[in-house]
């Protein structure tokens, strides 16, 4: 599996180009500016885009989407609560037939690799975070020394939940979260404040 990140629109949302270095067919998570950048990287690598995935819908993380998907065809997914089909929902994808919505516990196989979709909301309602291999790609649920935050959309003591749930998985795990640097579950169980108040209450 390789990981390319790309920083992308005003608001630095960490846009992730994950491949399976076998068949070089890749997935990009939260293609949230810069579409061209994207479109560059995939062409440029000579990859075949499968799938988009969305961690929420938040325009930060979707604002590429409908480029991507016209000019690669990749299959869209996000989460039925942060998708919507009318123009009056705030802070909510507005998707169209081109969309798929996973859930809790659905694998979405490309080549080798293998995405389980894990409900974390808490920052929107629709929230997921995708576990690949040893990684967790967290959105705007967990960051390096942090969280997201609940005002838009979301909820304080639902996020809580989510970081507790992340806490408890078993073993360590590489974190590409949708702000900032990388980081290891385990850093963020040691010196996360938030993650300890989630657990220790």
């Amino acid at each position: 599996m390789l990981i390319k990140t790309l920083t992308v629109g005003q608001l630095q949302t960490n846009c992730y180009i994950v491949t399976d270095e076998n068949s070089l067919e890749c997935a990009i998570i939260d293609p949230g500016a810069e579409s061209g950048r994207i479109l560059n990287y995939i062409e440029e690598n000579n990859l075949k885009a499968r799938f988009i995935f969305l961690t929420h819908g938040h325009f930060d993380h979707t604002m590429a989407v409908s480029e991507v998907h016209r000019v690669t065809g990749a299959k869209v997914f996000i989460h039925q609560k942060d998708a919507s089909s009318g123009n009056s929902a705030e802070h909510k994808f507005q998707t169209d037939k081109n969309a798929a919505h996973y859930k809790e516990g659905d694998i979405i196989v490309m080549g080798s690799l293998e995405f389980a979709v894990m409900e974390t909301p808490g920052h929107s309602e629709g929230s997921v975070t995708l576990k690949c291999e040893n990684v967790l790609f967290t959105g705007d649920t967990l960051f390096k020394d942090s969280c997201g935050r609940t005002d838009l959309g979301g909820n304080t003591e639902t996020l809580l939940a989510s970081l507790k749930r992340l806490y408890f998985l078993q073993g360590d795990y590489e974190v590409y979260p949708g702000h900032a640097d990388e980081t290891t579950l385990d850093r963020e169980r040691r010196f996360n404040i938030y993650m300890k108040y989630a657990v220790e209450g």
